[in-house]
């Protein structure tokens, strides 16, 4: 899959992530859908360590899934350290 696949998938997933993990995020849309790329990333690497499949098929299901796994994991990870840091602020 492309450069340009990863970007778009990435945008899609970090959508459903946060409609999957719904509440407020520190950046807004725009930065859960970039934590998306990066989540669909590192579903990938997970996929391929794990499973021994990684994201290469934009229309495969488990690329789908491995990529909102990703971006889930990403997503809570981004909100235990940036929601931790705007709490130690107030």
């Amino acid at each position: 899959m492309g450069i340009i696949g990863w970007i778009v998938l990435g945008l899609i997933v970090g959508a459903i992530a946060k409609a999957i993990m719904p509440g407020k995020d520190p950046g807004g849309i725009l930065v859960t859908m970039l934590l998306g790329v990066v989540g669909a990333f590192l579903g990938g690497l997970i996929g391929n360590f794990i499973f021994g499949v990684g994201i290469d098929r934009f229309w495969s299901l488990s690329t789908w899934l491995l990529a909102i796994l990703g971006s889930v994991i990403v997503l809570g990870i981004y909100r235990a350290v940036v929601g931790r840091k705007a709490v130690g602020k107030g």
